[in-house]
């Protein structure tokens, strides 16, 4: 089973930005797509951004387009998220995931999340 670990979460204020990151575990395949969700209080987890297995593919909601950057280290087993200009509707837990690298796909893996709070 593979594990996925988050990091990179916090309080900010809107416009700053952070930076998330998601670790596979060692048993973890690099041909894997990986992406990620957010989950806002009282809403359904939704999709984020995903990239696939190479970085050849990228894909972002379009809540995120232009402000958020996906990216992956693949020796390092590694996902990012660069979130710049974050709004309060941000808020919410992100999960990193397998396998999707697009939205409509519906991951076998999450990792435990990790919270970004965005004030006004």
């Amino acid at each position: 089973q593979v594990q996925l670990l988050e990091s990179g979460g916090g309080s900010v204020k809107a416009g700053d930005s952070l930076r998330l990151s998601c670790t596979a575990s060692s048993r973890f395949n690099s041909r894997y797509n990986m992406g990620w969700f957010r989950q806002a209080p009282g809403n359904q987890r939704v999709f984020v951004a995903g990239i696939t297995s190479n970085g050849a593919n990228i894909e972002y909601a379009d809540s995120v387009k232009g402000r958020f950057i996906i990216s992956r280290d693949k020796d390092k087993n590694t996902v990012y998220m660069q979130m710049n200009s974050l709004k309060p509707e941000d808020t919410a837990v992100y999960y990193c995931e397998i396998p999707c690298a697009k939205s409509g796909c519906l991951p076998t893996y999450y990792g435990p999340g990790t919270q970004v709070f965005v004030s006004s």
